[in-house]
């Protein structure tokens, strides 16, 4: 039999065929992708072949070569990967800017990693409720709109207290997967209870103490969303994005902006840096391009290495 893995608890996975038969199914043996060194093998959005057994169980046989995935460094093994989901239509990467305050060192590195494997994503700027006028949150938050959409990428203001942007979110969703990603207590959950009604995920709220965000999300699964012909993927909030699978000489690449403007540098081979005609050192220093997500970049590139490449 064939089907999508919608469950992910680390050792046992629900899978639905296209009919929308469920199976609780474990893996066979060491099952993985040909050269795959994830720390999960089997990933919510995968296809799967599985046979069932006696007891009503199933075991999965063979995953279906992926379309693309978003992959993170795990957490306590510097050369392993983890995949948070696999064949993503579109990301939704929610932050905020207070209680608690999402970086943009946190935010480059998902997207990075998400330009490496082709998901293009949206930023959601969620409790945009808490901000109050004329305060350091609200200048921060039109800063960092103003900075990526001059890297080209799509947000939107939501709340999910009331509700503010949650059509606007609702009406972007793509009809396939669509992934919801971010830290612990920027209220991801919160959100997908509203564009899910009647789902009702546990919530939880931000430690006073630590202004850090609690998990809710315990393991990986995908919901069908009303009315249409696509899926909300819920993922576990995430600490830190640390990279793999990527190239730090062509780091650079999965910057848009950054990239764009390549062809205009003196050296075809630029790497941005101290190089002498340098056209995106230039377009930072004039404020064509932001020159926080340069910084960013030059971070990365310089701390390329097992230490600093999760954060």
């Amino acid at each position: 039999m064939e089907g999508t893995v919608f469950r992910s608890t680390g050792s046992w996975y629900d899978v639905r065929t296209d009919d929308g038969e469920a199976f609780a199914c474990r893996a066979k043996g060491k099952l993985r992708l040909k050269g795959d060194r994830s720390t999960n093998p089997v990933a919510i959005g995968d296809r799967v072949d599985f046979a069932v057994e006696e007891d009503g169980t199933g075991v999965v046989s063979r995953i279906h070569e992926r379309r693309n995935r978003i992959v993170r460094r795990a957490v306590n093994l510097a050369r392993e990967s983890h995949v948070v989901a696999a064949n993503v239509d579109r990301a939704f990467l929610v932050v905020t800017v207070g209680e608690p305050a999402t970086s943009s060192g946190f935010i480059d590195r998902f997207l990075v990693s998400a330009e490496a494997f082709g998901v293009p994503t949206t930023l959601v700027f969620n409790k945009v409720d808490a901000v109050r006028p004329d305060t350091r949150e609200a200048d921060r938050l039109e800063e960092l709109e103003a900075n990526y959409a001059i890297a080209g990428y799509a947000s939107v203001r939501t709340s999910a207290v009331t509700g503010e942007g949650v059509g606007d979110l609702a009406q972007i969703l793509t009809a396939g997967n669509n992934l919801f990603s971010g830290h612990s207590g920027v209220g991801k959950s919160s959100l997908i209870n509203r564009l899910v009604p009647g789902l009702e995920l546990r919530t939880s709220e931000v430690s006073e103490t630590h202004g850090k965000g609690k998990h809710t999300t315990t393991f990986a699964e995908m919901f069908p969303l009303p009315d249409r012909a696509g899926f909300i993927m819920d993922t576990p909030g995430i600490k830190g994005f640390g990279l793999v699978h990527l190239d730090r000489e062509t780091l650079h690449h999965h910057f848009p902006e950054l990239f764009e403007r390549l062809p205009d540098c003196r050296f075809h081979n630029c790497l941005h840096r101290t190089e002498p005609g340098c056209a995106v050192r230039e377009a930072a220093e004039s404020g064509e391009i932001s020159a926080e997500r340069y910084f960013n970049y030059l971070e990365l590139y310089e701390g390329w290495d097992e230490q600093n490449s999760y954060r």
